[in-house]
Protein backbone atom coordinates (compact mmCIF):
# COMPACT_ATOMS: atom_id res chain seq x y z
CA UNK A 1 0.00 0.00 0.00
CA UNK A 2 1.54 3.30 -1.12
CA UNK A 3 1.27 6.47 0.95
CA UNK A 4 1.15 9.68 -1.08
CA UNK A 5 2.28 12.93 0.53
CA UNK A 6 0.29 16.06 -0.29
CA UNK A 7 2.42 19.22 -0.22
CA UNK A 8 0.98 22.61 0.70
CA UNK A 9 0.19 24.31 -2.64
CA UNK A 10 0.33 27.96 -3.62
CA UNK A 11 -3.38 28.77 -3.77
CA UNK A 12 -2.75 32.36 -4.79
CA UNK A 13 -0.12 34.07 -6.88
CA UNK A 14 3.31 33.97 -5.31
CA UNK A 15 2.23 33.07 -1.76
CA UNK A 16 5.08 31.59 0.27
CA UNK A 17 3.40 30.29 3.42
CA UNK A 18 0.07 29.50 5.05
CA UNK A 19 -1.29 28.51 8.46
CA UNK A 20 -3.19 25.26 9.01
CA UNK A 21 -6.34 26.60 10.65
CA UNK A 22 -8.31 23.37 11.05
CA UNK A 23 -8.28 19.78 9.83
CA UNK A 24 -11.50 18.37 8.42
CA UNK A 25 -10.21 14.77 8.47
CA UNK A 26 -8.32 12.51 10.86
CA UNK A 27 -6.15 9.42 10.43
CA UNK A 28 -8.23 6.47 9.29
CA UNK A 29 -10.82 8.56 7.42
CA UNK A 30 -11.60 7.68 3.83
CA UNK A 31 -11.41 10.56 1.38
CA UNK A 32 -12.33 10.98 -2.26
CA UNK A 33 -10.79 13.35 -4.77
CA UNK A 34 -11.95 16.93 -4.06
CA UNK A 35 -13.05 16.21 -0.48
CA UNK A 36 -12.12 19.15 1.75
CA UNK A 37 -9.31 18.03 4.03
CA UNK A 38 -8.38 21.26 5.81
CA UNK A 39 -8.72 25.03 6.00
CA UNK A 40 -5.64 27.20 5.58
CA UNK A 41 -5.16 30.93 6.09
CA UNK A 42 -2.90 32.68 3.66
CA UNK A 43 -1.87 36.30 3.60
CA UNK A 44 -4.97 36.95 1.52
CA UNK A 45 -7.85 34.81 2.74
CA UNK A 46 -9.16 31.64 4.36
CA UNK A 47 -9.10 28.79 1.84
CA UNK A 48 -10.43 25.23 1.88
CA UNK A 49 -8.02 22.68 0.42
CA UNK A 50 -9.48 19.74 -1.51
CA UNK A 51 -7.79 16.35 -1.52
CA UNK A 52 -5.94 15.60 -4.76
CA UNK A 53 -5.98 11.87 -3.99
CA UNK A 54 -8.49 9.20 -3.08
CA UNK A 55 -7.79 6.74 -0.31
CA UNK A 56 -7.37 6.61 3.46
CA UNK A 57 -5.76 9.31 5.60
CA UNK A 58 -2.64 7.74 7.10
CA UNK A 59 -1.23 10.73 9.01
CA UNK A 60 -1.50 14.48 9.53
CA UNK A 61 1.97 15.94 9.20
CA UNK A 62 1.28 19.49 10.46
CA UNK A 63 -0.68 20.45 13.57
CA UNK A 64 -3.41 23.08 13.63
CA UNK A 65 -2.17 26.62 14.23
CA UNK A 66 1.24 25.98 12.63
CA UNK A 67 2.45 28.12 9.71
CA UNK A 68 4.42 26.23 7.06
CA UNK A 69 6.01 27.14 3.76
CA UNK A 70 4.51 26.26 0.40
CA UNK A 71 5.74 22.84 -0.69
CA UNK A 72 5.82 21.37 2.82
CA UNK A 73 4.11 17.94 3.13
CA UNK A 74 1.02 18.34 5.28
CA UNK A 75 -0.87 15.04 4.98
CA UNK A 76 -0.30 11.42 3.96
CA UNK A 77 -2.99 9.51 2.06
CA UNK A 78 -2.73 5.80 1.29
CA UNK A 79 -3.80 4.68 -2.16
CA UNK A 80 -6.48 2.22 -0.99
CA UNK A 81 -8.58 1.07 1.91
CA UNK A 82 -7.32 -1.51 4.36
CA UNK A 83 -7.72 -5.14 3.37
CA UNK A 84 -10.76 -6.98 4.54
CA UNK A 85 -10.57 -9.60 7.30
CA UNK A 86 -10.65 -12.49 4.79
CA UNK A 87 -7.57 -11.22 3.00
CA UNK A 88 -9.35 -9.82 -0.05
CA UNK A 89 -8.70 -6.13 -0.58
CA UNK A 90 -11.74 -3.92 -0.06
CA UNK A 91 -12.79 -1.98 -3.14
CA UNK A 92 -11.66 1.62 -3.16
CA UNK A 93 -14.56 3.85 -2.26
CA UNK A 94 -13.79 6.58 -4.81
CA UNK A 95 -13.97 4.06 -7.67
CA UNK A 96 -17.68 3.59 -7.02
CA UNK A 97 -18.37 7.27 -6.58
CA UNK A 98 -16.08 9.03 -9.03
CA UNK A 99 -14.86 6.50 -11.59
CA UNK A 100 -13.48 9.16 -13.91
CA UNK A 101 -11.77 11.37 -11.34
CA UNK A 102 -8.01 11.66 -11.97
CA UNK A 103 -5.59 11.19 -9.12
CA UNK A 104 -3.74 14.42 -9.79
CA UNK A 105 -3.84 17.64 -7.76
CA UNK A 106 -6.70 19.90 -8.82
CA UNK A 107 -6.92 23.49 -7.72
CA UNK A 108 -9.23 26.29 -8.59
CA UNK A 109 -12.11 28.23 -7.21
CA UNK A 110 -13.65 26.28 -4.40
CA UNK A 111 -17.37 25.80 -3.95
CA UNK A 112 -19.13 28.00 -1.42
CA UNK A 113 -20.29 24.99 0.55
CA UNK A 114 -17.90 22.06 0.39
CA UNK A 115 -17.94 20.64 3.88
CA UNK A 116 -21.30 19.02 3.41
CA UNK A 117 -20.75 17.74 -0.11
CA UNK A 118 -22.21 14.34 -0.65
CA UNK A 119 -24.90 14.59 1.98
CA UNK A 120 -27.51 15.85 -0.45
CA UNK A 121 -29.66 13.49 -2.44
CA UNK A 122 -28.79 15.20 -5.67
CA UNK A 123 -25.87 17.12 -7.06
CA UNK A 124 -24.67 19.01 -10.10
CA UNK A 125 -24.71 17.19 -13.38
CA UNK A 126 -21.47 16.30 -15.09
CA UNK A 127 -18.10 15.61 -13.55
CA UNK A 128 -17.07 16.49 -10.03
CA UNK A 129 -16.23 20.09 -9.24
CA UNK A 130 -13.17 20.96 -7.21
CA UNK A 131 -14.15 21.14 -3.56
CA UNK A 132 -17.69 19.89 -4.16
CA UNK A 133 -17.37 16.20 -5.06
CA UNK A 134 -19.37 13.51 -3.29
CA UNK A 135 -17.92 11.91 -0.19
CA UNK A 136 -16.42 8.46 -0.51
CA UNK A 137 -18.73 7.10 2.14
CA UNK A 138 -21.82 8.88 0.86
CA UNK A 139 -23.63 5.59 0.29
CA UNK A 140 -23.17 4.67 3.95
CA UNK A 141 -24.33 7.90 5.54
CA UNK A 142 -27.65 9.17 6.75
CA UNK A 143 -29.88 6.09 6.40
CA UNK A 144 -33.42 7.26 5.89
CA UNK A 145 -35.84 6.77 8.70
CA UNK A 146 -39.11 5.31 7.61
CA UNK A 147 -42.15 6.53 9.46
CA UNK A 148 -43.58 3.68 11.54
CA UNK A 149 -46.93 2.47 10.45
CA UNK A 150 -49.92 3.77 12.34
CA UNK A 151 -50.94 0.15 12.87
CA UNK A 152 -47.73 -0.70 14.74
CA UNK A 153 -48.65 -1.15 18.42
CA UNK A 154 -46.53 1.28 20.43
CA UNK A 155 -48.91 1.64 23.37
CA UNK A 156 -52.36 0.37 24.27
CA UNK A 157 -55.14 2.45 22.79
CA UNK A 158 -58.94 2.37 22.71
CA UNK A 159 -60.46 0.06 20.16
CA UNK A 160 -62.25 2.76 18.12
CA UNK A 161 -58.98 4.72 17.64
CA UNK A 162 -57.11 1.58 16.56
CA UNK A 163 -59.85 0.79 14.09
CA UNK A 164 -59.72 4.23 12.50
CA UNK A 165 -57.82 4.04 9.18
CA UNK A 166 -54.71 6.24 9.10
CA UNK A 167 -54.09 8.27 5.93
CA UNK A 168 -51.60 6.61 3.61
CA UNK A 169 -49.50 9.74 3.26
CA UNK A 170 -48.85 10.16 6.97
CA UNK A 171 -45.35 11.58 7.29
CA UNK A 172 -44.93 10.79 10.96
CA UNK A 173 -46.59 8.56 13.57
CA UNK A 174 -49.33 10.07 15.68
CA UNK A 175 -49.08 9.46 19.38
CA UNK A 176 -52.08 7.36 20.43
CA UNK A 177 -54.33 8.54 23.19
CA UNK A 178 -53.85 6.85 26.61
CA UNK A 179 -56.07 3.90 27.33
CA UNK A 180 -59.23 4.74 29.24
CA UNK A 181 -60.52 2.68 32.15
CA UNK A 182 -63.23 0.13 31.44
CA UNK A 183 -65.92 2.36 32.92
CA UNK A 184 -65.02 5.11 30.47
CA UNK A 185 -65.09 3.00 27.30
CA UNK A 186 -67.60 4.29 24.71
CA UNK A 187 -70.78 2.33 24.22
CA UNK A 188 -71.01 0.23 21.04
CA UNK A 189 -73.72 2.53 19.68
CA UNK A 190 -71.37 5.53 19.85
CA UNK A 191 -68.27 3.73 18.58
CA UNK A 192 -68.75 4.75 14.95
CA UNK A 193 -69.28 8.42 15.85
CA UNK A 194 -66.23 8.46 18.10
CA UNK A 195 -64.18 6.74 15.41
CA UNK A 196 -65.17 9.38 12.87
CA UNK A 197 -64.24 12.16 15.29
CA UNK A 198 -60.88 10.51 15.95
CA UNK A 199 -60.21 10.19 12.24
CA UNK A 200 -61.09 13.85 11.72
CA UNK A 201 -58.77 14.87 14.54
CA UNK A 202 -56.06 12.64 13.13
CA UNK A 203 -56.44 14.22 9.71
CA UNK A 204 -56.15 17.72 11.19
CA UNK A 205 -53.02 16.77 13.12
CA UNK A 206 -51.41 15.24 10.04
CA UNK A 207 -52.35 18.26 7.97
CA UNK A 208 -50.58 20.52 10.44
CA UNK A 209 -47.58 18.19 10.41
CA UNK A 210 -47.38 18.25 6.61
CA UNK A 211 -47.69 22.03 6.65
CA UNK A 212 -44.86 22.23 9.17
CA UNK A 213 -42.64 20.04 7.01
CA UNK A 214 -43.34 22.15 3.92
CA UNK A 215 -42.35 25.35 5.74
CA UNK A 216 -39.28 23.77 7.34
CA UNK A 217 -35.99 25.55 6.73
CA UNK A 218 -33.81 23.71 4.21
CA UNK A 219 -30.38 22.70 5.53
CA UNK A 220 -28.10 19.68 5.39
CA UNK A 221 -27.69 17.55 8.52
CA UNK A 222 -24.15 18.79 9.33
CA UNK A 223 -25.40 22.37 9.10
CA UNK A 224 -28.30 21.55 11.43
CA UNK A 225 -25.88 20.02 13.93
CA UNK A 226 -23.69 23.14 13.87
CA UNK A 227 -26.79 25.29 14.39
CA UNK A 228 -27.86 23.16 17.37
CA UNK A 229 -24.37 23.35 18.90
CA UNK A 230 -24.32 27.14 18.54
CA UNK A 231 -27.92 27.57 19.65
CA UNK A 232 -28.94 29.19 16.35
CA UNK A 233 -32.50 29.05 15.07
CA UNK A 234 -32.18 28.30 11.35
CA UNK A 235 -35.32 30.33 10.67
CA UNK A 236 -33.37 33.46 11.71
CA UNK A 237 -30.55 32.86 9.22
CA UNK A 238 -30.62 34.29 5.71
CA UNK A 239 -30.21 31.38 3.28
CA UNK A 240 -27.92 31.78 0.27
CA UNK A 241 -27.73 28.17 -0.97
CA UNK A 242 -28.44 27.31 -4.58
CA UNK A 243 -31.77 25.70 -3.65
CA UNK A 244 -32.61 28.16 -0.90
CA UNK A 245 -30.93 26.12 1.83
CA UNK A 246 -28.94 27.46 4.77
CA UNK A 247 -25.23 26.76 4.24
CA UNK A 248 -22.33 26.56 6.65
CA UNK A 249 -21.15 29.96 5.43
CA UNK A 250 -24.54 31.45 6.32
CA UNK A 251 -24.13 30.16 9.88
CA UNK A 252 -20.60 31.56 10.11
CA UNK A 253 -21.81 34.95 8.93
CA UNK A 254 -24.76 34.93 11.32
CA UNK A 255 -22.60 33.88 14.27
CA UNK A 256 -20.00 36.55 13.51
CA UNK A 257 -22.70 39.20 13.46
CA UNK A 258 -24.20 37.86 16.68
CA UNK A 259 -20.81 37.88 18.40
CA UNK A 260 -20.23 41.46 17.27
CA UNK A 261 -23.56 42.51 18.77
CA UNK A 262 -22.87 40.76 22.09
CA UNK A 263 -21.93 43.31 24.70
CA UNK A 264 -18.98 41.94 26.68
CA UNK A 265 -18.05 45.19 28.38
CA UNK A 266 -18.96 43.91 31.86
CA UNK A 267 -16.48 41.05 31.59
CA UNK A 268 -13.72 42.85 29.71
CA UNK A 269 -11.66 44.27 32.58
CA UNK A 270 -9.45 41.75 34.33
CA UNK A 271 -9.60 41.14 38.07
CA UNK A 272 -7.70 43.92 39.82
CA UNK A 273 -6.16 41.46 42.27
CA UNK A 274 -3.99 40.07 39.44
CA UNK A 275 -0.77 41.85 38.43
CA UNK A 276 -1.21 44.00 35.36
CA UNK A 277 1.24 41.93 33.30
CA UNK A 278 -1.15 38.98 33.75
CA UNK A 279 -4.04 41.02 32.39
CA UNK A 280 -2.56 41.57 28.94
CA UNK A 281 -4.07 39.67 26.02
CA UNK A 282 -1.53 38.89 23.31
CA UNK A 283 -2.88 38.34 19.81
CA UNK A 284 -0.39 37.09 17.19
CA UNK A 285 -0.42 39.15 14.01
CA UNK A 286 -0.45 36.73 11.09
CA UNK A 287 -2.28 35.77 7.94
CA UNK A 288 -4.68 38.31 6.49
CA UNK A 289 -4.22 40.85 9.29
CA UNK A 290 -0.42 40.80 8.95
CA UNK A 291 -0.56 41.26 5.19
CA UNK A 292 -3.14 44.04 5.51
CA UNK A 293 -1.04 45.91 8.09
CA UNK A 294 2.04 45.82 5.88
CA UNK A 295 0.08 46.91 2.82
CA UNK A 296 -1.50 49.86 4.65
CA UNK A 297 1.84 51.04 6.02
CA UNK A 298 3.42 50.78 2.59
CA UNK A 299 0.52 52.69 1.04
CA UNK A 300 0.43 55.42 3.68
CA UNK A 301 4.15 56.13 3.47
CA UNK A 302 4.64 55.56 -0.26
CA UNK A 303 1.67 57.28 -1.89
CA UNK A 304 1.24 60.96 -0.96
CA UNK A 305 -2.41 61.04 0.12
CA UNK A 306 -4.74 63.97 -0.44
CA UNK A 307 -8.33 63.80 0.86
CA UNK A 308 -11.43 65.82 0.02
CA UNK A 309 -15.02 65.67 1.27
CA UNK A 310 -18.42 66.61 -0.07
CA UNK A 311 -21.91 66.67 1.49
CA UNK A 312 -24.57 65.21 -0.78
CA UNK A 313 -28.37 65.38 -0.82
CA UNK A 314 -29.13 61.70 -1.45
CA UNK A 315 -32.92 62.00 -1.10
CA UNK A 316 -33.57 60.96 -4.70
CA UNK A 317 -31.18 58.04 -4.32
CA UNK A 318 -33.24 56.88 -1.34
CA UNK A 319 -36.43 57.17 -3.42
CA UNK A 320 -34.79 55.28 -6.29
CA UNK A 321 -33.68 52.47 -3.96
CA UNK A 322 -37.22 52.24 -2.61
CA UNK A 323 -38.60 51.85 -6.14
CA UNK A 324 -36.01 49.19 -6.98
CA UNK A 325 -36.98 47.18 -3.90
CA UNK A 326 -40.61 47.23 -5.03
CA UNK A 327 -39.70 46.33 -8.60
CA UNK A 328 -40.44 42.83 -9.84
CA UNK A 329 -37.06 42.73 -11.59
CA UNK A 330 -35.26 43.09 -8.24
CA UNK A 331 -37.48 40.71 -6.29
CA UNK A 332 -35.39 38.72 -3.80
CA UNK A 333 -32.29 40.88 -4.37
CA UNK A 334 -30.89 43.02 -1.57
CA UNK A 335 -30.73 46.63 -2.75
CA UNK A 336 -29.08 49.46 -0.84
CA UNK A 337 -27.69 52.95 -1.59
CA UNK A 338 -24.27 51.29 -1.94
CA UNK A 339 -25.48 49.93 -5.29
CA UNK A 340 -26.12 53.44 -6.59
CA UNK A 341 -22.77 54.66 -5.27
CA UNK A 342 -20.99 51.79 -7.02
CA UNK A 343 -22.68 52.69 -10.29
CA UNK A 344 -21.86 56.36 -9.71
CA UNK A 345 -18.16 55.60 -9.16
CA UNK A 346 -18.02 53.59 -12.40
CA UNK A 347 -19.75 56.41 -14.29
CA UNK A 348 -17.52 59.12 -12.81
CA UNK A 349 -14.32 57.14 -13.45
CA UNK A 350 -15.15 57.00 -17.17
CA UNK A 351 -15.33 60.82 -17.15
CA UNK A 352 -12.09 61.11 -15.11
CA UNK A 353 -9.96 58.13 -16.24
CA UNK A 354 -6.84 58.90 -14.21
CA UNK A 355 -8.56 57.90 -10.96
CA UNK A 356 -8.75 54.34 -12.34
CA UNK A 357 -5.02 53.87 -12.67
CA UNK A 358 -1.80 52.70 -11.03
CA UNK A 359 1.58 54.28 -10.36
CA UNK A 360 4.27 51.74 -11.33
CA UNK A 361 7.87 52.24 -10.28
CA UNK A 362 10.68 51.06 -12.57
CA UNK A 363 8.19 49.87 -15.18
CA UNK A 364 10.81 50.09 -17.93
CA UNK A 365 13.58 48.48 -15.87
CA UNK A 366 15.64 51.69 -15.97
CA UNK A 367 14.55 53.19 -12.67
CA UNK A 368 11.76 55.26 -14.15
CA UNK A 369 8.03 55.18 -13.42
CA UNK A 370 4.82 55.23 -15.40
CA UNK A 371 1.08 55.74 -14.89
CA UNK A 372 -1.02 52.84 -16.11
CA UNK A 373 -4.61 53.90 -16.82
CA UNK A 374 -6.97 50.89 -16.72
CA UNK A 375 -9.72 50.76 -19.35
CA UNK A 376 -11.68 48.35 -17.16
CA UNK A 377 -13.07 48.61 -13.65
CA UNK A 378 -12.33 45.96 -11.02
CA UNK A 379 -14.37 47.63 -8.30
CA UNK A 380 -13.12 46.81 -4.80
CA UNK A 381 -15.43 46.79 -1.77
CA UNK A 382 -13.65 46.96 1.59
CA UNK A 383 -15.09 44.36 3.98
CA UNK A 384 -14.26 44.00 7.67
CA UNK A 385 -14.11 40.34 8.72
CA UNK A 386 -13.08 38.59 11.96
CA UNK A 387 -9.74 37.83 10.26
CA UNK A 388 -9.04 41.39 9.21
CA UNK A 389 -9.81 43.80 6.40
CA UNK A 390 -10.39 42.28 2.99
CA UNK A 391 -10.94 44.09 -0.30
CA UNK A 392 -12.42 41.68 -2.84
CA UNK A 393 -13.31 43.23 -6.18
CA UNK A 394 -15.94 42.81 -8.86
CA UNK A 395 -14.22 42.07 -12.15
CA UNK A 396 -15.21 44.20 -15.16
CA UNK A 397 -17.87 46.00 -13.15
CA UNK A 398 -18.30 48.51 -15.99
CA UNK A 399 -20.01 45.81 -18.09
CA UNK A 400 -22.67 44.92 -15.50
CA UNK A 401 -26.25 46.13 -15.54
CA UNK A 402 -27.73 47.57 -12.36
CA UNK A 403 -29.30 44.20 -11.51
CA UNK A 404 -26.11 42.27 -12.25
CA UNK A 405 -24.12 44.70 -10.13
CA UNK A 406 -26.58 44.23 -7.24
CA UNK A 407 -26.18 40.44 -7.45
CA UNK A 408 -22.41 40.76 -7.57
CA UNK A 409 -22.37 43.02 -4.49
CA UNK A 410 -24.57 40.59 -2.56
CA UNK A 411 -22.38 37.61 -3.45
CA UNK A 412 -19.21 39.52 -2.61
CA UNK A 413 -20.52 40.57 0.82
CA UNK A 414 -21.83 37.10 1.72
CA UNK A 415 -18.58 35.41 0.73
CA UNK A 416 -16.43 37.94 2.60
CA UNK A 417 -18.47 37.69 5.82
CA UNK A 418 -18.16 33.91 5.69
CA UNK A 419 -14.38 34.21 5.31
CA UNK A 420 -14.44 32.35 1.99
CA UNK A 421 -13.05 35.06 -0.27
CA UNK A 422 -10.51 33.51 -2.61
CA UNK A 423 -7.12 35.15 -3.32
CA UNK A 424 -8.01 35.71 -6.98
CA UNK A 425 -11.01 37.78 -5.91
CA UNK A 426 -8.73 40.27 -4.15
CA UNK A 427 -6.20 40.72 -6.92
CA UNK A 428 -6.20 43.25 -9.72
CA UNK A 429 -8.43 45.90 -8.11
CA UNK A 430 -8.49 49.32 -9.79
CA UNK A 431 -10.59 51.52 -7.43
CA UNK A 432 -12.14 50.86 -4.00
CA UNK A 433 -15.25 51.84 -2.04
CA UNK A 434 -15.38 51.56 1.75
CA UNK A 435 -18.87 51.72 3.26
CA UNK A 436 -18.23 53.14 6.73
CA UNK A 437 -21.80 54.44 6.84
CA UNK A 438 -22.97 50.92 7.68
CA UNK A 439 -21.38 51.48 11.10
CA UNK A 440 -23.04 54.87 11.60
CA UNK A 441 -19.93 56.91 10.74
CA UNK A 442 -20.36 60.15 8.80
CA UNK A 443 -17.07 60.08 6.88
CA UNK A 444 -13.35 59.43 7.17
CA UNK A 445 -9.98 59.63 5.45
CA UNK A 446 -9.44 56.13 4.01
CA UNK A 447 -6.03 54.77 3.04
CA UNK A 448 -5.64 53.88 -0.63
CA UNK A 449 -5.57 50.18 -1.43
CA UNK A 450 -2.04 49.32 -2.68
CA UNK A 451 -1.79 49.31 -6.46
CA UNK A 452 -4.59 51.87 -6.84
CA UNK A 453 -4.71 55.67 -6.75
CA UNK A 454 -8.20 56.40 -5.38
CA UNK A 455 -10.65 55.24 -2.72
CA UNK A 456 -14.11 56.58 -1.79
CA UNK A 457 -15.55 56.43 1.73
CA UNK A 458 -19.36 56.29 1.89
CA UNK A 459 -20.77 57.77 5.10
CA UNK A 460 -24.09 57.18 6.77
CA UNK A 461 -27.27 58.62 5.21
CA UNK A 462 -29.53 60.38 7.66
CA UNK A 463 -32.09 63.17 7.67
CA UNK A 464 -30.70 66.65 8.27
CA UNK A 465 -31.99 70.18 7.74
CA UNK A 466 -31.12 71.25 4.20
CA UNK A 467 -31.68 74.47 2.32
CA UNK A 468 -33.57 73.80 -0.91
CA UNK A 469 -34.94 76.65 -3.04
CA UNK A 470 -34.53 79.05 -0.14
CA UNK A 471 -36.39 76.83 2.34
CA UNK A 472 -35.01 74.72 5.16
CA UNK A 473 -36.49 71.23 4.86
CA UNK A 474 -35.46 67.75 6.06
CA UNK A 475 -33.48 65.81 3.43
CA UNK A 476 -31.45 62.58 3.34
CA UNK A 477 -27.84 63.75 3.56
CA UNK A 478 -24.58 61.82 3.31
CA UNK A 479 -20.93 62.79 3.25
CA UNK A 480 -18.44 61.31 0.80
CA UNK A 481 -14.73 61.22 1.60
CA UNK A 482 -12.13 60.51 -1.05
CA UNK A 483 -8.40 59.86 -0.78
CA UNK A 484 -6.13 60.08 -3.83
CA UNK A 485 -2.51 59.45 -4.76
CA UNK A 486 -1.31 62.97 -5.49
CA UNK A 487 1.36 61.65 -7.85
CA UNK A 488 -1.43 60.71 -10.26
CA UNK A 489 -4.56 62.58 -9.21
CA UNK A 490 -4.12 66.28 -8.51
CA UNK A 491 -6.57 68.52 -6.67
CA UNK A 492 -8.55 69.56 -9.73
CA UNK A 493 -9.08 65.99 -10.99
CA UNK A 494 -10.02 64.64 -7.55
CA UNK A 495 -12.55 67.46 -7.09
CA UNK A 496 -14.16 66.84 -10.48
CA UNK A 497 -14.36 63.09 -9.82
CA UNK A 498 -16.01 63.56 -6.42
CA UNK A 499 -18.42 66.12 -7.88
CA UNK A 500 -19.47 63.63 -10.56
CA UNK A 501 -20.07 60.90 -7.97
CA UNK A 502 -22.12 63.34 -5.90
CA UNK A 503 -24.15 64.34 -8.97
CA UNK A 504 -25.34 60.75 -9.47
CA UNK A 505 -26.34 60.38 -5.83
CA UNK A 506 -28.29 63.63 -6.09
CA UNK A 507 -29.94 62.61 -9.36
CA UNK A 508 -29.70 58.88 -10.26
CA UNK A 509 -31.56 59.57 -13.52
CA UNK A 510 -28.25 60.85 -14.93
CA UNK A 511 -27.21 57.20 -15.25
CA UNK A 512 -29.70 56.92 -18.11
CA UNK A 513 -27.78 59.43 -20.23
Amino acid sequence: MTVKKFNLPDVGEGLTEAEIVSWKVKPGDSVAINDVICEIETAKSLVELPSPYAGTVSELLVAEGITVEVGTPIIGISDGAAEAAGGAPAPAAPAAVEPSAPETPMYGKLSQDTTDAGTSDSGPAGGPLVGSGPKADAVKRRPRRTAPSAAAPSAPAPAPVQAAPAPAAAPAPVRPAPAQPASAQPAPAAAAENGAQAAAGLGGTLGATVSGIVSRVLAKPPVRKIARDLGIDLADVTATGARGEVTREDLVSYQAQRDAELDQADSFWGASRKPQEQRVERIPVKGVRKATAKAMVDSAFTAPHVSIFVDVDASRTMEFVKRLKASRDFEGIKVSPLLILAKAVIWAAARNPSVNASWVEDADGKGGAEIQVKHFMNLGIAAATPRGLMVPNIKDAQDLSLKELALALNELATTARAGKTQPAQMQGGTLTITNIGALGIDTGTPIINPGEVAIVAFGTIKQKPWVLDGEVIPRWITTLGGSFDHRVVDGDLSARFMADVAAILEEPALLLD
